[in-house]
């Protein structure tokens, strides 16, 4: 029986079915205690895989080209963080304090790994450039994001940038993340031959951590305050957000003069953001306060931007084997 098209994938239902049982049947007490540091175990070892899957001759391939690299890097980490604050009078009335917050969080996080490479090779773009800028967003995301919400989300929230946090991210995320490519030499091979079974340890570590701090939101009465109206506000602020970011990086990829294929590479790599880094870097930084109301935002885009460039991608790709056609057309008759 085919999948109906407007089911939502099988990991969306996930996360749905973990926000509900949370908002239920939230841990407390010695459960919680247990499930946080099965929590901190989960994201070393996602952070550990990021390192062990990222190969070093990808990253070598795409290296060279530094325009794209630096673009990119100016989309993620300087474009969103000033339409975040920028789009703040405008868009924060339609959500809550806390919601808005974490709308300024997922502005600083680095651009996603995987979906990024996918969707760029799915459109028939620059798959090693995208390789590489996607991994060193996330590897530079792991000291910058914290930099950039203590300055845009001071105002919104306890939670942040210290000597305390960087140290934490240190441990818990790039200390894995340094082994596992370390390691790589060794354990490459492997991780390459169980990508399929490695993408549910990857799931699963990021379903872990939603509980927990879902867990926590709702014991702070996390659904008490935010109203029904809020989460169709945050619906609207997620696609506006996305959108003018697609039309800025699409915009200025042309204009720096860029071929079809590192276009397509700047702008699905420039207007991303990594629900894989994202979570665990917010159960470091905002550790100690009610969480879920920051991720919430990132969970909402995430699949927003998964369906837009999914249907970017496709119309992309066909378009490009389209013309491949015609061409093979025109000189057969030639």
């Amino acid at each position: 029986m085919a999948r109906p098209k407007f089911l939502p994938d099988n990991f969306t239902l996930c996360l749905i079915a973990t926000v509900l049982t949370a908002s239920f049947l939230p841990c407390r007490g010695p459960a919680a205690t247990g499930f946080n540091w099965l929590t901190n175990g989960a994201i070393g070892l996602l952070f550990f895989l990021h390192g062990a899957k990222l190969s070093r001759e990808a990253v070598v391939a795409g290296a060279t080209h530094w325009r794209l690299h630096l673009l990119v890097m100016l989309s993620t980490f300087a474009m969103f963080p000033l339409l975040g604050l920028a789009l703040q009078p405008i868009l924060s009335p339609l959500v809550t304090p806390a919601l808005y917050a974490g709308v300024l969080f997922l502005c600083t996080l680095p651009s996603t790994v995987q979906s990024s490479i996918a969707f760029t090779s799915m459109a028939k773009g620059s798959v090693p450039a995208a390789v590489c800028s996607a991994s060193a967003s996330s590897l530079i995301g792991i000291f910058l994001t914290p930099l950039l919400a203590s300055v845009v989300i001071s105002s919104h929230t306890a939670g942040g940038f210290s000597l305390h946090t960087l140290w934490s991210i240190v441990l818990q995320l790039l200390v894995p993340f340094v082994a596992g490519q370390l390691l790589r030499p060794m354990i490459g091979a492997w991780v390459d031959r169980n990508q399929g079974v490695l993408k549910y340890v990857d799931q699963g570590s990021i379903l872990l951590v939603v509980y927990t701090a879902f867990s926590e939101a709702v014991n702070e009465g996390l659904w008490r305050h935010i109203p029904l109206l809020a989460l169709g506000g945050l619906v609207v602020v997620c696609v506006v957000l996305l959108a003018i970011a697609l039309m800025l990086t699409a915009l200025a990829a042309k204009r720096c003069g860029f071929d079809q294929a590192d276009q397509i590479t700047i702008i699905f790599c420039g207007s991303k953001k990594s629900l894989a880094s994202g979570i665990p870097m917010a159960k470091v930084m905002f550790a100690g306060h009610a969480v879920g109301a920051v991720v919430l935002p990132l969970m909402l885009f995430h699949q927003i931007q998964l369906m837009t460039c999914a249907i970017l991608a496709q119309r992309w790709g066909a378009r490009d084997l389209g013309a491949a056609a015609q061409t093979s057309v025109a000189a057969s008759k030639s």
